[in-house]
């Protein structure tokens, strides 16, 4: 084999790859639905900050290159898709779930009401909606299934984690210029040894989360101190 014979392989390969993200939507659109939107949200894990869910409605017959799961392409691959999918899109949101709600309610309830305000906020209602790893009643006449690993198995998902992916890592970037001291600019808010240490170091910011370890601990034993 040449390695023009490989590189056209690794091509058709990527490309029926992209093709099969597309399973969901041409089923349901065959089942009769329009406008099928996929919705994900990234920073659950996140020690700081919002949780930004986004929901993305994609045409019919569109091909999208190196349409993948979020978390399994660059940084510099997410930007140009983040701009190919605001494009390209019928409709798209985005929405957050603040500090203060994932605080008083937890970060899996503030996950699903966000899910809810993001599709509530496309322009076009959707028929359906796939969601990754989450079950949602939409409301009436909006049909929905969840996904396991959803990003990357459909490309309307993967396309929404894309765009709140974009936004999130923008934000951390705004973050990190006020707290450079916690390396937001690379970790994004989450649990690493660099910003663990930081927070035993410096102590917890106003953008870090009350209800997450290790700051909930430290949260509480300060209340102590006081009363």
């Amino acid at each position: 084999m040449t390695i023009t014979d490989t590189i056209e392989t690794k091509f058709e390969r990527e490309r029926a790859r992209v093709r099969n993200l597309y399973q969901y939507e041409d089923h349901y659109r065959a089942e009769g639905y329009n406008l099928i939107a996929g919705v994900d949200e990234v920073g659950r894990g996140s020690l700081v900050g919002s949780l930004i869910v986004a929901a993305v409605i994609l045409p019919p017959n569109i091909f999208i290159d190196h349409l993948n799961d979020s978390k399994k392409i660059t940084a510099r691959r997410r930007e140009i898709l983040y701009y190919e999918i605001i494009d390209k899109a019928i409709a798209v949101s985005t929405v957050e779930a603040s500090i203060e709600e994932i605080d008083r309610i937890n970060v899996y309830r503030a996950t699903l009401k966000a899910m809810l305000r993001a599709v509530r906020a496309l322009p076009l209602k959707p028929d359906f909606v796939l969601t990754d790893a989450m079950s949602l009643y939409f409301g009436e006449g909006i049909g929905s299934l969840s996904i396991v690993k959803g990003d990357a198995k459909s490309a309307s998902i993967a396309a929404a984690s894309i765009i709140a992916k974009v936004t999130r890592d923008r934000m951390a970037d705004e973050w990190d210029e006020i707290y450079p001291q916690y390396d937001f600019k690379h970790n994004r808010g989450y649990g690493t040894k660099k910003h663990l240490d930081a927070i035993k170091q410096f102590g917890a910011t106003p953008i870090h989360r009350r209800s997450y370890e290790p700051v909930k601990s430290m949260y509480s034993a300060q209340l102590k101190i006081k009363f």
